[in-house]
């Protein structure tokens, strides 16, 4: 068995880091409903291409920085994003068969998912009634899923992150 040291990756922290800002960024009022999960996106391009470098244990700390950025409840991001990775580590073999426009029908079942736990949650801790409205955020994010992955593949292999 050869040994493959790890390169570059200071780049999958500094980018998920990057995510961590824009998800907690501000954002006009009509435009806050449909927030993209730039994180959970970041993950799980990173996951995907790095399944034995990223996976739950950096998710759970991802989420817990973006519960305590959010004011949020304490594990709620945690919970989510342990989800959304727990998914993508399941079907990344088959994930990074299919062409970009059946990814993009999976991460939407994956990120709806994930979008029904946090309405639950929330509903539990009667912060936010429930609504449709709980989907837009995974539309969105699947909508920009195939420039994220084309941009963090482009920067994966300039830096040669392995």
């Amino acid at each position: 068995m050869s040994s493959v040291r790890a390169r570059n990756t200071w780049v999958v922290w500094l980018s998920l880091m990057f995510a961590l800002l824009l998800s907690v960024s501000s954002l006009p009022a009509f435009m806050e409903i449909g927030r993209p999960l730039w994180l959970a996106l970041f993950l799980t391009y990173w996951v995907l291409a790095l399944p034995h470098r990223v996976g739950m244990a950096t998710a759970w700390v991802f989420g817990l920085l973006a519960d305590v950025l959010n004011g949020s409840l304490l594990g709620q991001n945690a919970l989510i994003l342990s989800l959304i990775t727990f998914l993508v580590l399941s079907l990344h073999q088959r994930l990074r068969m299919f062409p970009m426009w059946q990814q993009c029908l999976v991460l939407m079942v994956v990120f709806g998912l994930a979008q029904l736990v946090q309405l639950w949650l929330n509903a539990l801790t009667g912060s936010r009634p429930p609504t449709l409205a709980f989907i837009l955020p995974a539309v969105i994010s699947v909508l920009l899923w195939p420039w994220v992955s084309v941009i963090l593949r482009s920067i994966q292999q300039r830096l040669g992150v392995n």
